[in-house]
């Protein structure tokens, strides 16, 4: 036996596993219609889903943190507000920008709770300003939440309220404190006419609507909806949505970038942001010259009435007694003592400045509202930067209470530091107040020492020079507090902001960012194609049948003796009837290739020809016929026996009765000449199966059978071997010994690869020799059987019956399903 015969089954089976990427791009190419369906469909999806989105669009703008010095800070002004340099401010800023209490002034600002919305072809679309009407809402009251109220213009000077409520009762939320309540609603449709203008007091919805612009009215029948949406998720939405970073990583720019549906309302959202946050800012900056200008005010207030009280006794005074000239030495000693007593005024504020500060200091928490000691006069460069790093980092602990717990470790790092410069600052403020204290004492000498001085003139005119110098005295102390004041004043109205808006938000057009059109064909393309191929894909890999020649090139040595392919016909009778047919010529090709093979036998003797299958349904009667008449055509004494004996089936095609055949031959009932039949095709004859035996693998082997052959060999040039399926009974095997070549029909598109492994598995064990195969049903097509190209078929049908050899076997509904397609 030579290599080829000895065929190695391990090889072949690893083979199989080898994925047959030829087979599957010729599958996909049969089933190219699918593909492109798929496609088709994809495309329509994404068409449709393009079509329906609504577009997203992103616009940004640029803010400046600088700082930004007050012009009127100069070397001659007397009040200095060290307001700290920039380091800082960029983290601060982007922080802010980002907490809830900024976006809840935007929010409010812009009353971004409240939608207008028109009806458009695929969703209600929010118009934003592009309503020609305002609804201003009244934040005392409630609002609906989430529930669209219809209106619709009757007229330019009526319009009626419409909704529908499914629900008993809704929520509702006020504005100004922005609580929630429920309330009962009206059942079912609701409509309601009011005029312009005409207050709207309702459990749901309170307010009134006016026209944006005078001379623009809606339509007549035009409708709109309102809808109001809970703040806290607005604010949050808002809040989650702004994208704030730096613009590159050396400047002090800030890019501000938002999302949404609606340019306009973007555009309002940054800009608005962005004047907030500059405001606020500027607040907090002006936050220290405010405080300053309360503590003159008070101061001032005290000044004027002291002077107010002087003037009054001059006056008093001089109706009192008559205008007389003082010596040029008093009145210098006079003047010198006026002097002596501007200077103790100016000590003594500064010492009850120091005081409140170290009272303040020591019993408030929160160290924002301190004045400037310049206000004072107080220039010690230790108290000046001690107050200003305490104001600063106050002011820096407040912000942080927006986005950071109380007792997070950035509270207790300032707090810190807070305490160690007050410490710093008190222990300063005690040396101060010593050194004050010591100048005062120095000019109450200096007045007690002039005032003895003066005490040598009469009463009367110590009086009044005492009067004129308190009055002196109050009018520049007056004087004073004005300048510092209106000095005050000016600084605070020259201040700008740190926060400057470089680039503003603007509608120029562009800004769409989504849906992305041209992707979501780019991915409906690629599903489209991928997921078809990947059915394809499973279903290839799934499918255990043989659909080619080429695979069972691949899976089994076995040479391939000849195709047969489908073809329309009533009855198995193909060649004898349509002899001219491409079926009859497929026959004679095999009976061409079996001449061949059974020629190597010299023998005299009668050939055998065995065919067989592995499962019922795949040809084996109908090409036992064909065989056996293509044979008896050609001059060939041929006889037909059926050996199938679970279930008989070519009795039928000839016309005669299964009541006599190679059973009751076999048993010793009939003799050979009353089981065989002449048939109406010359030098053919017919032996039918008989009766079904209990026993049939019995019969088989035995003597009689032996004997049958025997007798046939004698007596008639072919003999063919109709047997059971080898898959499903052993019968085949035993009558494997008679036969000098073996046929194993294949039907594509229907025999299960595996099948080939048992027939693989006993040609390499010797328990069959000489087998081929012959291919039923086969279709000329590009992606099979790329070697061979017949294009032959025959279409008599048969049905499955392979659960004939096994009599508690049913059909499953899959397979009745199947069956029932196949016959159709």
């Amino acid at each position: 036996m030579s290599n080829q015969e000895h065929y190695d089954i391990e090889s072949h089976e690893s083979s199989s596993i080898i994925f047959d990427f030829r087979g599957y791009l010729f599958k996909v190419l049969n089933l190219w219609k699918f593909v492109v369906a798929c496609i088709g469909i994809a495309l329509v999806i994404a068409y449709l889903i393009n079509v329906r989105k609504q577009n997203v669009y992103r616009l940004e703008s640029l803010v400046s943190v600088e700082n930004d010095q007050n012009p009127f800070f100069t070397a001659n002004t007397s009040i200095s507000f060290n307001w700290g340099g920039v380091s800082g401010k960029m983290g601060k800023t982007i922080t802010t920008l980002q907490t809830r209490t900024h976006n809840e002034k935007v929010v409010d600002s812009l009353q971004s709770y409240m939608n207008y919305f028109v009806e458009g072809k695929y969703r209600k679309v929010d118009i934003y300003k592009k309503a020609p009407f305002v609804f201003n809402l009244d934040l005392q009251k409630p609002q609906i939440l989430g529930h669209y109220i219809g209106i619709r213009f009757l007229d330019a000077n009526t319009f009626e309220l419409f909704a529908q409520f499914e629900q008993p009762q809704a929520t509702v939320q006020r504005y100004d404190t922005k609580t929630k309540s429920r309330v009962d609603l009206p059942q079912g449709d609701f409509t309601k006419q009011y005029k312009i203008g005409q207050k709207i007091n309702l459990p749901f919805l309170n307010g009134s609507l006016t026209w944006r612009n005078k001379s623009k009215t809606a339509q007549t029948g035009k409708e709109f909806f309102i809808l109001f949406s809970n703040y806290d998720s607005v604010v949050h939405g808002y809040k989650q949505t702004i994208g704030v970073a730096p613009f590159n990583a050396s400047s002090s720019v800030i890019k501000l970038v938002l999302t949404g549906s609606n340019k306009a309302k973007i555009v309002d959202y940054l800009n608005t942001t962005a004047v907030i946050l500059s405001k606020n800012e500027l607040e907090r900056k002006n936050l220290y010259a405010t405080n300053t200008i309360k503590f003159i005010d008070s101061s001032l207030a005290a000044v004027d009435i002291d002077l107010q009280d002087v003037n009054k006794e001059m006056n008093d005074f001089r109706k009192k007694n008559k205008v007389f000239d003082v010596s040029a030495e008093m009145a210098e000693a006079s003047s010198k003592l006026q002097a002596f007593e501007a200077q103790k005024e100016a000590e003594n504020t500064k010492l009850n400045y120091l005081q409140s500060l170290e009272q303040y200091l020591k019993t408030k928490t929160n160290y924002i509202n301190i004045a400037a000691p310049t206000s004072v006069g107080i220039d010690e460069t230790n108290i000046l930067n001690s107050v200003s790093k305490i104001t600063n980092l106050a002011i820096e602990r407040q912000n942080l209470e927006y986005t950071t717990r109380e007792g997070s470790d950035l509270f207790l790092d300032l707090d810190r530091q807070i305490d160690a410069e007050k410490n710093v600052l008190l222990e300063t403020i005690d040396a101060t107040k010593t050194t004050i204290r010591l100048q005062l004492n120095t000019i109450n000498r200096n007045i007690a020492a002039l005032e003895a001085k003066l005490s040598n003139l009469p009463e009367d005119q110590q009086q009044y020079l005492r009067i004129q110098r308190k009055l002196t005295i109050s009018q520049e102390a007056y004087n004073v507090y004005m300048a510092k004041r209106s000095e005050a004043a000016i600084v605070k109205a020259a201040n700008i902001s740190d926060i400057s808006i470089v680039d503003e938000a603007k509608d120029i057009g562009g800004g769409l960012i989504g849906p992305n059109k041209s992707l979501n064909y780019m991915m409906a393309l690629m599903m489209g194609f991928f997921i078809p191929m990947f059915i394809i894909f499973v279903v290839f890999l799934l499918d255990n049948t043989i659909h080619g020649s080429d695979e069972i090139e691949r899976l089994s040595s076995i040479p391939i003796l000849g195709l047969i392919g489908k073809y329309r016909y009533h009855n198995n009778l193909v060649v004898f009837e349509k002899p001219k047919s491409a079926v009859a010529e497929s026959f004679r090709a095999i009976r061409s290739s079996l001449q061949f093979i059974l020629n190597k036998d010299e023998s005299e003797q009668g050939k055998t020809i065995m065919i067989t299958s592995s499962v019922s349904g795949e040809g084996k009667t109908f090409c036992s016929i064909n065989i056996a008449t293509v044979y008896a055509l050609s001059g060939k004494k041929t006889i037909l026996l059926g050996l199938d004996l679970r279930k008989p089936k070519i009795f039928d095609d000839f016309h005669m009765t299964n009541d006599h055949g190679v059973v009751n031959y076999l048993i010793g009932e009939k003799t050979f000449d009353e089981v065989n039949n002449h048939t109406h095709v010359d030098n053919l004859d017919v032996i039918p199966s008989g009766p079904i035996p209990p026993n049939p693998s019995e019969l088989l082997m035995s003597n009689r059978m032996k004997e049958l052959m025997t007798h046939l060999r004698q007596n008639y040039d072919i003999i063919i071997l109709d047997t059971p399926p080898l898959g499903l009974v052993t019968d085949a095997l035993e009558l494997v010994k008679y036969a000098d070549t073996s046929i194993f029909m294949v039907r594509l598109d229907y025999t299960k690869k595996g099948m080939l492994q048992l027939i693989n598995a006993k040609h390499h064990g010797g328990e069959i020799k000489n087998i081929n195969f012959v291919l039923n049903f086969y279709k000329h097509k590009t992606n099979h059987n790329y070697g061979y190209g017949y294009g032959y078929g025959y279409g008599y049908g048969y049905g499955v019956y392979g659960n004939a050899y096994h009599a508690d076997a049913k059909k499953s509904v899959f397979q009745r399903i199947k069956s029932f397609i196949k016959k159709t």
